[in-house]
């Protein structure tokens, strides 16, 4: 039964939305504020809950595509193990406790977070997705706004430049993300009839789209001294894995695709949490250093 809720919420995809939340509110937070443990455990509770209720939310809604495709034929809800209408329950009910911790906490979270659950689950699965190859620049939006939810918890001010830079951070990094998966499982999406790149477009232009949005996610990294805080810790950590995106992506691209997709998708993950913890590091380095 464990399982099958893990599998329904997606509970990988919600660690890496709680950990970008978490990113976000240490990086938003003041020095001079006190630190409250209660409000900072209601912000990853209230990531949590909407980002869980929104992934099995989205499950209930293509619970008859995810059968058609063998990746996804198992999924809790097309395999049988739970009722669409018992998912849809506790998908509306995570997401109501997670808008009202959200809300109650900061109101520019909630409605953050609420635009999140809109764009995802209305406009990017219900008319970007089944529509448009190119689904997945504006359904980015949706799957990089936890790191603005947690920003927003402990600063409502989520148009300066560290909240601009966590946001792009997550944004771009999602399309090499979810293109490389989508060239992986080519045969599935065309069998579920969604125009992804690979399948409507073709091999070519796909890996040249990879390449386009990689360049530019390893060139806002690269950036990070413009629109956030940075030290030594910057040089540490951005310029490897930096380097290693880009090796990676290069054997990717040499094999036209076929070979080494699993090491540049894992070192685009890595790089991604690298990348948005770095503003942490270096925010709050002074605390461990003062205390030596």
């Amino acid at each position: 039964m464990l399982r099958t809720f893990a599998d329904l919420t997606k509970f990988g995809i919600v660690v890496f939305s709680v950990l970008a939340g978490l990113a976000g509110y240490v990086t938003g937070f003041q020095v001079e504020e006190s630190f409250n443990w209660k409000e900072f455990l209601e912000v990853l509770l209230g990531i949590y809950f909407i980002s869980s209720g929104s992934l099995a939310l989205n499950q209930v809604q293509e619970w008859k595509l995810d059968q058609k495709m063998p990746r996804t034929a198992k999924r809790p809800i097309a395999s049988g193990k739970i009722k669409p209408a018992a998912a849809g329950i506790l998908s509306v009910s995570f997401i109501f406790v997670g808008l009202n911790l959200l809300f109650n906490l900061e109101p520019v979270a909630g409605w953050v977070g609420l635009f999140c659950i809109f764009l995802y689950n209305v406009a990017y699965t219900m008319y970007w997705k089944p529509r448009w190859v190119f689904a997945a620049v504006p359904g980015a939006i949706p799957g990089a706004l936890p790191v603005t939810i947690g920003y927003a918890a402990a600063n409502s001010n989520i148009f300066n430049s560290e909240s601009l830079y966590l946001f792009l951070i997550m944004f771009l990094w999602q399309m090499p993300h979810f293109w490389v998966l989508a060239v992986r499982y080519k045969e599935d999406y065309a069998k579920g009839g969604i125009p992804t790149l690979p399948v409507a477009l073709g091999m070519e232009k796909t890996l040249f789209q990879i390449g386009l949005y990689t360049f530019v996610y390893v060139g806002v990294a690269l950036a990070a001294p413009m629109f956030v805080h940075a030290s030594w810790m910057f040089v540490l950590l951005t310029f490897p894995f930096a380097f290693k995106v880009m090796q990676e992506f290069y054997r990717y691209y040499k094999s036209n695709g076929t070979e080494r997709w699993m090491a540049f998708f894992m070192w685009l993950n890595v790089s991604m949490l690298v990348f948005i913890v770095i503003p942490v590091i270096d925010k709050w380095n002074f605390l461990f250093i003062h205390s030596n």
